[in-house]
Protein backbone atom coordinates (compact mmCIF):
# COMPACT_ATOMS: atom_id res chain seq x y z
CA UNK A 1 0.00 0.00 0.00
CA UNK A 2 3.07 2.51 1.02
CA UNK A 3 4.70 1.69 -1.93
CA UNK A 4 1.93 2.30 -4.50
CA UNK A 5 1.21 5.54 -2.72
CA UNK A 6 4.60 6.46 -3.16
CA UNK A 7 4.34 5.89 -7.04
CA UNK A 8 1.04 7.82 -7.69
CA UNK A 9 2.16 10.61 -5.49
CA UNK A 10 4.61 12.08 -8.76
CA UNK A 11 1.85 11.85 -10.89
CA UNK A 12 -0.94 13.73 -8.43
CA UNK A 13 1.18 16.05 -7.69
CA UNK A 14 1.90 16.38 -11.40
CA UNK A 15 -1.56 16.69 -11.99
CA UNK A 16 -2.18 19.79 -9.58
CA UNK A 17 1.33 21.47 -11.17
CA UNK A 18 -0.60 21.04 -15.09
CA UNK A 19 -3.58 22.60 -13.38
CA UNK A 20 -2.00 25.32 -11.41
CA UNK A 21 -0.04 26.02 -14.63
CA UNK A 22 -3.15 26.22 -16.86
CA UNK A 23 -4.90 28.66 -14.51
CA UNK A 24 -2.16 30.73 -13.96
CA UNK A 25 -2.11 31.86 -17.70
CA UNK A 26 -5.75 32.23 -17.52
CA UNK A 27 -6.60 29.43 -19.95
CA UNK A 28 -10.71 28.59 -19.52
CA UNK A 29 -9.29 24.70 -18.75
CA UNK A 30 -7.71 26.23 -15.85
CA UNK A 31 -11.04 28.51 -15.00
CA UNK A 32 -13.48 25.70 -14.81
CA UNK A 33 -11.27 23.30 -13.24
CA UNK A 34 -11.42 26.18 -10.57
CA UNK A 35 -15.07 26.57 -10.89
CA UNK A 36 -15.68 22.87 -10.10
CA UNK A 37 -13.06 22.95 -6.72
CA UNK A 38 -15.15 25.80 -5.78
CA UNK A 39 -18.49 24.45 -6.49
CA UNK A 40 -17.90 21.00 -4.83
CA UNK A 41 -16.77 23.20 -1.57
CA UNK A 42 -20.19 25.21 -1.30
CA UNK A 43 -21.52 21.70 -1.57
CA UNK A 44 -19.76 20.25 1.17
CA UNK A 45 -20.93 23.55 2.86
CA UNK A 46 -24.39 23.01 1.88
CA UNK A 47 -24.30 19.45 3.13
CA UNK A 48 -23.49 20.14 6.38
CA UNK A 49 -25.53 23.36 7.22
CA UNK A 50 -28.47 21.20 6.07
CA UNK A 51 -27.24 18.69 8.65
CA UNK A 52 -26.35 21.25 11.56
CA UNK A 53 -26.74 25.01 10.59
CA UNK A 54 -25.13 26.44 13.77
CA UNK A 55 -21.64 24.43 12.70
CA UNK A 56 -22.41 25.98 9.31
CA UNK A 57 -24.67 28.83 8.83
CA UNK A 58 -25.41 30.65 5.34
CA UNK A 59 -22.11 33.19 6.30
CA UNK A 60 -20.30 30.45 5.46
CA UNK A 61 -20.72 30.58 1.70
CA UNK A 62 -18.43 33.88 1.66
CA UNK A 63 -15.53 31.24 1.92
CA UNK A 64 -15.82 29.89 -1.82
CA UNK A 65 -17.00 33.42 -2.78
CA UNK A 66 -14.56 35.38 -1.53
CA UNK A 67 -11.91 32.23 -3.33
CA UNK A 68 -13.69 32.79 -6.42
CA UNK A 69 -13.16 36.62 -6.42
CA UNK A 70 -9.72 36.07 -6.41
CA UNK A 71 -9.27 32.80 -8.72
CA UNK A 72 -12.30 33.04 -11.06
CA UNK A 73 -12.79 35.55 -14.42
CA UNK A 74 -15.80 36.92 -14.57
CA UNK A 75 -18.18 34.76 -16.31
CA UNK A 76 -16.87 31.76 -13.73
CA UNK A 77 -17.56 34.01 -11.07
CA UNK A 78 -21.20 34.77 -11.87
CA UNK A 79 -22.12 31.20 -12.66
CA UNK A 80 -20.24 30.21 -8.93
CA UNK A 81 -22.35 33.05 -7.41
CA UNK A 82 -25.96 31.93 -9.21
CA UNK A 83 -25.09 28.82 -7.79
CA UNK A 84 -24.02 30.08 -3.99
CA UNK A 85 -27.34 32.33 -3.97
CA UNK A 86 -29.09 28.84 -4.64
CA UNK A 87 -27.54 27.01 -1.97
CA UNK A 88 -28.15 29.94 0.14
CA UNK A 89 -31.95 29.86 -0.27
CA UNK A 90 -31.78 26.44 0.39
CA UNK A 91 -29.69 26.02 2.86
CA UNK A 92 -32.09 29.31 5.00
CA UNK A 93 -35.63 27.50 3.51
CA UNK A 94 -34.82 25.12 5.15
CA UNK A 95 -33.63 26.18 8.47
CA UNK A 96 -37.07 28.08 8.38
CA UNK A 97 -39.60 25.14 7.82
CA UNK A 98 -36.86 23.08 10.78
CA UNK A 99 -37.90 26.00 12.71
CA UNK A 100 -41.51 26.44 11.80
CA UNK A 101 -41.82 22.25 12.21
CA UNK A 102 -40.56 23.43 16.16
CA UNK A 103 -43.06 25.84 16.69
CA UNK A 104 -40.76 28.73 16.62
CA UNK A 105 -40.71 31.98 14.30
CA UNK A 106 -39.87 31.15 10.71
CA UNK A 107 -39.28 34.83 10.13
CA UNK A 108 -36.50 36.34 12.02
CA UNK A 109 -34.51 39.53 12.28
CA UNK A 110 -31.31 37.19 12.07
CA UNK A 111 -32.23 35.12 8.67
CA UNK A 112 -33.25 38.53 6.96
CA UNK A 113 -30.19 39.84 8.12
CA UNK A 114 -28.10 36.59 6.78
CA UNK A 115 -30.25 37.36 3.10
CA UNK A 116 -29.15 40.59 2.67
CA UNK A 117 -25.55 40.45 3.57
CA UNK A 118 -24.98 37.88 1.31
CA UNK A 119 -26.88 39.35 -1.57
CA UNK A 120 -24.93 42.83 -0.76
CA UNK A 121 -21.86 40.43 -1.09
CA UNK A 122 -22.56 38.74 -3.94
CA UNK A 123 -23.10 41.87 -5.64
CA UNK A 124 -20.04 43.78 -4.52
CA UNK A 125 -18.27 40.32 -5.71
CA UNK A 126 -19.42 40.84 -8.99
CA UNK A 127 -19.02 44.51 -9.67
CA UNK A 128 -15.05 44.36 -8.60
CA UNK A 129 -14.79 41.57 -11.03
CA UNK A 130 -16.61 43.54 -13.98
CA UNK A 131 -14.40 46.38 -13.29
CA UNK A 132 -10.96 44.18 -14.14
CA UNK A 133 -9.88 45.85 -17.37
CA UNK A 134 -7.59 42.84 -18.17
CA UNK A 135 -10.72 40.35 -17.72
CA UNK A 136 -8.36 38.22 -15.27
CA UNK A 137 -8.82 37.83 -11.85
CA UNK A 138 -6.84 40.43 -9.77
CA UNK A 139 -4.00 37.83 -8.61
CA UNK A 140 -3.88 36.82 -12.29
CA UNK A 141 -3.45 40.64 -13.62
CA UNK A 142 -1.00 41.23 -10.73
CA UNK A 143 1.13 38.19 -11.53
CA UNK A 144 1.21 38.87 -15.11
CA UNK A 145 2.12 42.35 -14.75
CA UNK A 146 5.12 41.47 -12.62
CA UNK A 147 6.43 38.67 -14.98
CA UNK A 148 6.19 41.16 -17.60
CA UNK A 149 7.86 43.60 -15.55
CA UNK A 150 10.91 40.84 -14.38
CA UNK A 151 11.47 39.83 -17.81
CA UNK A 152 11.57 43.51 -18.91
CA UNK A 153 13.86 44.10 -15.92
CA UNK A 154 16.53 41.34 -16.88
CA UNK A 155 17.76 43.09 -19.98
CA UNK A 156 18.26 45.78 -18.24
CA UNK A 157 20.64 43.91 -16.09
CA UNK A 158 24.21 44.36 -16.58
CA UNK A 159 25.91 41.21 -17.86
CA UNK A 160 29.19 39.99 -16.40
CA UNK A 161 31.86 41.72 -17.75
CA UNK A 162 35.27 40.82 -19.00
CA UNK A 163 38.16 41.11 -16.14
CA UNK A 164 39.33 44.52 -16.18
CA UNK A 165 35.88 45.72 -16.02
CA UNK A 166 32.83 46.14 -13.07
CA UNK A 167 29.47 47.58 -13.62
CA UNK A 168 27.22 48.58 -10.69
CA UNK A 169 23.75 50.05 -10.03
CA UNK A 170 20.94 50.18 -7.63
CA UNK A 171 17.59 52.08 -7.72
CA UNK A 172 14.85 53.14 -5.51
CA UNK A 173 11.12 54.27 -7.02
CA UNK A 174 9.24 56.48 -5.41
CA UNK A 175 7.16 55.62 -2.45
CA UNK A 176 8.98 52.40 -2.74
CA UNK A 177 6.81 51.29 -4.93
CA UNK A 178 7.65 48.10 -7.47
CA UNK A 179 7.23 50.18 -10.77
CA UNK A 180 9.71 52.99 -11.64
CA UNK A 181 10.15 55.33 -14.48
CA UNK A 182 13.49 55.09 -14.77
CA UNK A 183 14.73 51.51 -15.97
CA UNK A 184 18.31 50.42 -17.53
CA UNK A 185 18.60 48.49 -21.04
CA UNK A 186 21.94 46.96 -21.18
CA UNK A 187 23.63 44.63 -23.92
CA UNK A 188 27.05 43.03 -24.64
CA UNK A 189 28.02 41.65 -27.88
CA UNK A 190 28.93 37.92 -28.50
CA UNK A 191 32.42 38.63 -28.68
CA UNK A 192 32.37 40.59 -25.38
CA UNK A 193 34.25 43.31 -26.54
CA UNK A 194 31.51 46.17 -26.43
CA UNK A 195 28.98 47.06 -23.80
CA UNK A 196 25.75 49.34 -24.55
CA UNK A 197 24.03 50.43 -22.23
CA UNK A 198 20.86 53.35 -21.90
CA UNK A 199 19.44 54.90 -19.08
CA UNK A 200 16.27 56.51 -18.74
CA UNK A 201 13.71 58.75 -16.88
CA UNK A 202 10.29 58.43 -18.15
CA UNK A 203 8.43 61.52 -17.05
CA UNK A 204 5.96 60.85 -13.91
CA UNK A 205 6.75 59.23 -11.04
CA UNK A 206 6.46 55.67 -9.25
CA UNK A 207 3.39 54.06 -10.55
CA UNK A 208 2.31 56.78 -13.05
CA UNK A 209 5.06 56.11 -15.14
CA UNK A 210 6.05 52.82 -14.45
CA UNK A 211 3.46 51.21 -16.82
CA UNK A 212 5.03 54.09 -19.52
CA UNK A 213 8.46 52.45 -18.62
CA UNK A 214 7.73 48.91 -19.15
CA UNK A 215 6.71 49.57 -22.42
CA UNK A 216 9.51 51.92 -23.81
CA UNK A 217 11.45 49.34 -22.19
CA UNK A 218 10.26 46.73 -24.50
CA UNK A 219 10.86 49.49 -27.45
CA UNK A 220 14.45 50.27 -26.61
CA UNK A 221 15.54 46.54 -25.12
CA UNK A 222 14.56 45.21 -29.02
CA UNK A 223 16.67 48.04 -30.86
CA UNK A 224 19.74 47.97 -28.66
CA UNK A 225 22.91 46.52 -30.32
CA UNK A 226 20.96 46.77 -33.50
CA UNK A 227 21.19 50.35 -34.44
CA UNK A 228 23.69 52.76 -33.96
CA UNK A 229 23.37 55.40 -30.82
CA UNK A 230 22.22 58.11 -32.79
CA UNK A 231 19.73 55.80 -34.80
CA UNK A 232 18.21 53.97 -31.11
CA UNK A 233 17.57 57.75 -30.27
CA UNK A 234 15.62 58.61 -33.08
CA UNK A 235 14.07 55.59 -33.01
CA UNK A 236 13.24 56.18 -29.62
CA UNK A 237 11.96 59.53 -30.20
CA UNK A 238 9.86 58.30 -33.03
CA UNK A 239 8.23 55.91 -30.72
CA UNK A 240 7.40 58.25 -28.07
CA UNK A 241 5.82 61.25 -30.52
CA UNK A 242 3.25 57.84 -31.82
CA UNK A 243 2.02 57.39 -28.16
CA UNK A 244 -0.87 58.95 -26.59
CA UNK A 245 0.21 59.38 -23.37
CA UNK A 246 -0.59 62.51 -21.33
CA UNK A 247 3.12 63.43 -21.09
CA UNK A 248 4.84 61.30 -23.49
CA UNK A 249 8.47 62.14 -23.01
CA UNK A 250 11.40 60.82 -21.33
CA UNK A 251 15.15 61.72 -20.62
CA UNK A 252 18.22 59.46 -21.67
CA UNK A 253 21.53 58.67 -21.85
CA UNK A 254 23.40 56.29 -23.68
CA UNK A 255 26.93 54.57 -23.56
CA UNK A 256 29.28 52.61 -25.90
CA UNK A 257 31.93 51.41 -24.83
CA UNK A 258 34.92 49.29 -26.16
CA UNK A 259 35.85 47.21 -23.39
CA UNK A 260 39.12 46.40 -25.23
CA UNK A 261 40.70 49.97 -25.43
CA UNK A 262 38.19 52.14 -22.73
CA UNK A 263 37.37 53.87 -25.85
CA UNK A 264 33.76 55.49 -25.55
CA UNK A 265 31.11 57.67 -25.93
CA UNK A 266 27.98 58.89 -24.19
CA UNK A 267 24.99 60.33 -25.95
CA UNK A 268 22.76 62.83 -23.91
CA UNK A 269 19.08 63.44 -24.05
CA UNK A 270 17.59 65.72 -21.77
CA UNK A 271 19.67 63.57 -19.26
CA UNK A 272 21.54 64.69 -16.53
CA UNK A 273 24.95 65.10 -17.60
CA UNK A 274 27.38 61.82 -16.87
CA UNK A 275 30.04 62.22 -14.56
CA UNK A 276 33.97 60.88 -15.33
CA UNK A 277 35.95 59.54 -12.42
CA UNK A 278 39.64 61.00 -13.30
CA UNK A 279 41.52 58.00 -11.11
CA UNK A 280 44.72 60.59 -11.34
CA UNK A 281 42.80 63.73 -9.83
CA UNK A 282 41.16 61.85 -7.75
CA UNK A 283 37.60 64.13 -9.01
CA UNK A 284 34.61 63.79 -10.90
CA UNK A 285 34.21 65.78 -14.02
CA UNK A 286 30.97 66.81 -15.50
CA UNK A 287 30.51 65.27 -19.41
CA UNK A 288 29.90 67.75 -21.71
CA UNK A 289 27.26 65.85 -24.03
CA UNK A 290 23.81 67.74 -24.23
CA UNK A 291 20.53 66.89 -26.05
CA UNK A 292 16.96 67.40 -26.30
CA UNK A 293 14.52 65.03 -24.46
CA UNK A 294 12.84 62.08 -26.44
CA UNK A 295 9.20 62.56 -27.38
CA UNK A 296 9.66 66.50 -27.75
CA UNK A 297 10.16 67.12 -30.93
CA UNK A 298 10.64 65.43 -34.12
CA UNK A 299 13.83 67.34 -34.87
CA UNK A 300 15.42 66.66 -31.50
CA UNK A 301 18.81 67.41 -31.32
CA UNK A 302 21.84 64.67 -29.40
CA UNK A 303 24.79 65.68 -28.75
CA UNK A 304 27.91 63.28 -28.58
CA UNK A 305 31.34 62.89 -26.66
CA UNK A 306 33.79 61.04 -26.63
CA UNK A 307 36.87 59.58 -24.13
CA UNK A 308 38.92 56.81 -23.12
CA UNK A 309 38.63 55.32 -19.49
CA UNK A 310 42.32 54.46 -18.13
CA UNK A 311 42.62 51.96 -15.36
CA UNK A 312 41.09 52.69 -12.47
CA UNK A 313 38.49 55.81 -13.90
CA UNK A 314 34.99 55.19 -14.50
CA UNK A 315 31.59 56.37 -15.78
CA UNK A 316 28.78 57.16 -13.92
CA UNK A 317 24.82 57.78 -14.92
CA UNK A 318 22.54 58.93 -12.70
CA UNK A 319 18.62 60.60 -13.11
CA UNK A 320 17.51 63.53 -11.66
CA UNK A 321 15.94 62.12 -8.65
CA UNK A 322 18.99 61.94 -7.05
CA UNK A 323 20.11 65.69 -7.76
CA UNK A 324 17.00 67.07 -7.85
CA UNK A 325 15.22 67.79 -4.59
CA UNK A 326 12.34 70.13 -3.41
CA UNK A 327 15.14 72.36 -1.69
CA UNK A 328 18.16 71.64 -3.77
CA UNK A 329 18.66 72.94 -7.47
CA UNK A 330 19.93 70.90 -9.90
CA UNK A 331 23.62 72.44 -10.26
CA UNK A 332 23.47 72.53 -6.49
CA UNK A 333 22.48 68.88 -6.50
CA UNK A 334 25.00 67.76 -9.36
CA UNK A 335 28.15 69.14 -7.28
CA UNK A 336 26.80 67.30 -4.24
CA UNK A 337 26.67 64.45 -5.83
CA UNK A 338 30.45 64.91 -7.09
CA UNK A 339 31.29 65.79 -3.72
CA UNK A 340 29.42 62.58 -2.23
CA UNK A 341 30.34 60.55 -4.92
CA UNK A 342 34.20 61.24 -4.66
CA UNK A 343 34.12 60.69 -1.08
CA UNK A 344 32.75 57.20 -1.44
CA UNK A 345 34.72 55.95 -4.11
CA UNK A 346 37.95 57.54 -2.51
CA UNK A 347 37.38 54.45 -0.35
CA UNK A 348 36.78 52.14 -3.11
CA UNK A 349 34.10 51.50 -5.96
CA UNK A 350 32.96 48.17 -3.84
CA UNK A 351 28.98 48.88 -3.26
CA UNK A 352 29.35 52.64 -4.23
CA UNK A 353 26.10 52.92 -5.91
CA UNK A 354 23.95 51.92 -3.27
CA UNK A 355 25.87 53.91 -0.85
CA UNK A 356 25.04 57.03 -2.91
CA UNK A 357 21.50 56.01 -3.61
CA UNK A 358 20.86 56.12 0.77
CA UNK A 359 23.14 59.50 0.85
CA UNK A 360 20.07 61.10 -1.41
CA UNK A 361 17.48 63.11 0.57
CA UNK A 362 14.13 61.07 0.68
CA UNK A 363 11.88 62.88 -2.49
CA UNK A 364 9.29 62.12 -4.30
CA UNK A 365 11.11 61.18 -7.68
CA UNK A 366 12.87 57.88 -8.60
CA UNK A 367 16.60 57.26 -8.44
CA UNK A 368 18.57 55.27 -9.85
CA UNK A 369 22.54 55.30 -10.25
CA UNK A 370 24.76 53.24 -12.50
CA UNK A 371 28.43 53.07 -12.28
CA UNK A 372 30.76 51.57 -14.96
CA UNK A 373 34.76 51.55 -13.81
CA UNK A 374 37.39 49.83 -15.56
CA UNK A 375 39.32 47.90 -12.56
CA UNK A 376 43.53 47.19 -12.16
CA UNK A 377 44.45 44.77 -14.99
CA UNK A 378 45.13 41.38 -13.51
CA UNK A 379 49.05 40.81 -13.55
CA UNK A 380 49.86 37.89 -13.79
CA UNK A 381 51.72 35.36 -10.86
CA UNK A 382 55.52 35.70 -11.08
CA UNK A 383 57.30 31.97 -11.69
CA UNK A 384 59.85 30.15 -9.25
CA UNK A 385 62.91 30.10 -10.30
CA UNK A 386 62.33 26.38 -9.23
CA UNK A 387 59.73 25.56 -12.05
CA UNK A 388 61.10 23.50 -14.74
CA UNK A 389 59.46 25.84 -17.35
CA UNK A 390 61.21 28.43 -15.82
CA UNK A 391 64.13 26.55 -16.16
CA UNK A 392 63.93 25.58 -19.85
CA UNK A 393 63.13 29.34 -21.05
CA UNK A 394 66.12 30.57 -18.95
CA UNK A 395 68.19 27.71 -20.82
Amino acid sequence: MTSRLRRALPSVAGYLDQRIVRWRTGTSEGQVAVLVALVALAVVILAGSLVTYSTFPAPTFVIPLLLGTMLLRYRPLLTLVLFIVVCVAVTVTNEYLRAVDAGQPGITGGRISTLVTMAVVATLVLFESSRHRSGLPGPLGEAMLVDLRDRLQAQGVVPVLPEGWSAQSAMVSSGGTQFAGDFLVANLSDDETRLEMVMVDVCGKGVAAGTQSLQFAGALGGLIGALPPLGLFSAGNDFLLRQKWDESFATAVHVLIDLRTGDYSITNAGHPPALRWDAADRDWVVDGARGTALGITKLADFHQTTGTLGVGDALMFYTDGVVETRTQDFTSGIEWLRATAGDIVAKGFDQASRKIIKQVTAGDDDRAVLILNRTAVAVAAPVSPDDPAATHQDA
